[in-house]
């Protein structure tokens, strides 16, 4: 709830949509009379609280991390960070990692410019941030994971924990692409601090950080050999080497900048050097040598990838995607069939991965992006459903191996529990 004080109107109707905002107006005015006061620090990007109806207290604030050593950078040359809450009861000797998610930088420009932002540099990173969605230690929000100890680790590198230059590259100012060893330097850190004797590990991610799971699965696997179990989620992190709707495959020449820049191509020693160094950033092919168990959470529709991988920047010179990539109510019927296409896509990708007997999936048919993280998402009577499951219940059956989830929704618009973002200006260009 405290994060919704620091939140401006617009933004704060972008994350919610339509009917999360309705809802977070309410919450609103209850936080000015009792909260207001209660937190001086909380974390603008913070997902919205839960309701009296599917949680019943305030998120956690959970502070910030330093990790020093090990040539571990941000972006700008500063340690990177993570927040740890500890676990209790039962869950005190589990843990769940959280990969943070934020898009990529392609060049020393938009590189830059993170820096300036807790995406590149810890200076700008808030002290304290709240734990909610499979964060959260409330368990009417998080029923599998509640009491677990938890990790949110930041990410401030520009390209999903993975580029590794040995050096600092000079362009006018400093650059420091060294995500490969902030990965390193954080888990030695959490190592030491209990990890290392944990009796089941879960890494998940959102986004970016969705990418860097499917990128560190194996590489954690390997770090907990007495761990019994050990498993990944991928939370919208599928993203698709597919032609834009100009024709162009736009995402893969954005990937090829990234990898070229940060050395990305040798954590990928699998691939094949018949490939484009950016498409073996893909999860199709990072999929392709992963042996640890894996959950894919990710929407039919993301609505991140509909802006930046299928209708990007110069790709619509007319705009006559502008309404449509803001709310899939305003899709037309050629624009449907373009995002049904777009749906195909990610079933033929993930089609191969079906077949992992101790793989899960639940592909919802909603537009939307990162489920995992939000209260209103993960599980809550808002949250959308596929057999009568939420995201959370879906994952928590499979993890404890309570039963087979492969659960992949129809075409859209056929659930009506899908809670669809709605924006009301379009993403910023990265």
């Amino acid at each position: 709830m405290a994060g919704l004080l620091s939140t401006s109107p617009g933004l704060l109707w972008r994350r919610l949509g339509r009917r999360g905002a309705a809802f977070a107006g309410v919450l609103l005015a209850a936080a000015l009379l009792f909260t207001l006061s209660r937190y001086a620090a909380v974390d603008p990007s913070a997902s919205p609280s839960p309701s009296p109806t599917y949680g019943h207290r305030l998120p956690t604030l959970v502070d910030l991390t330093l990790v020093y050593g090990r040539d571990a950078m941000c972006l700008d040359g500063t340690p990177p960070g993570y927040h740890f809450q500890p676990g209790f009861g039962d869950g005190s000797h589990s843990w769940l990692l959280h990969l943070e998610g934020g898009s990529w930088c392609r060049n020393f420009k938009s590189c830059a410019q993170r820096k300036k932002t807790n995406l590149g540099s810890s200076a700008h990173m808030d002290t304290r941030v709240e734990f909610v969605g499979i964060l959260s230690d409330d368990e009417h929000q998080n029923p599998d994971f509640y009491n677990w100890n938890k990790v949110k680790i930041r990410y401030c590198d520009g390209a999903s924990f993975s580029g590794n230059v040995q050096d600092e590259v000079k362009n006018g100012t400093g650059f420091f692409f060294r995500g490969q060893r902030i990965w390193e330097a954080v888990m030695a850190d959490l190592l030491s601090k209990g990890l290392s004797r944990a009796k089941q590990a879960f890494l998940t991610g959102c986004s970016a950080g969705g990418l860097s799971t499917y990128i560190h699965c194996d590489d954690f696997r390997a770090l907990l050999p007495k761990t019994p179990t050990v498993k990944c989620l991928a939370d919208g992190g599928f993203f698709l080497d597919v032609e834009d709707i100009s024709g162009r495959r736009y995402m893969r020449g954005f990937y090829n900048d990234v990898a070229r820049m940060q050395d990305v191509r040798k954590k990928f020693p699998h691939c094949s050097s018949d490939l484009e160094p950016g498409q073996c950033f893909f999860p199709r092919e990072v999929a392709k040598s992963i042996t640890t168990p894996m959950f894919i959470l990710n929407p039919a529709y993301d609505v991140w990838q509909v802006e930046h991988v299928l209708s990007p920047h110069g790709s619509d010179p007319q705009n006559l995607w502008r309404n449509c990539r803001m709310d899939i109510t305003k899709c037309d019927s050629e624009q449907l069939k373009t995002l049904q296409g777009f749906r195909r896509a990610l079933l033929d990708a993930i089609d191969e991965l079906k077949n992992r007997r101790d793989w899960g999936m639940f592909i919802d048919s909603c537009f939307i992006h990162c489920q995992s993280m939000k209260a209103i998402t993960w599980h809550s009577p808002s949250a959308a459903r596929i057999n009568k499951k939420t995201a959370a219940e879906a994952v928590g059956d499979w993890f404890f191996d309570r039963r087979e989830v492969k659960e992949i929704d129809c075409e859209y618009p056929c659930n009506p529990t899908c809670y669809n973002t709605v924006l009301d200006e379009p993403y910023k260009e990265d």
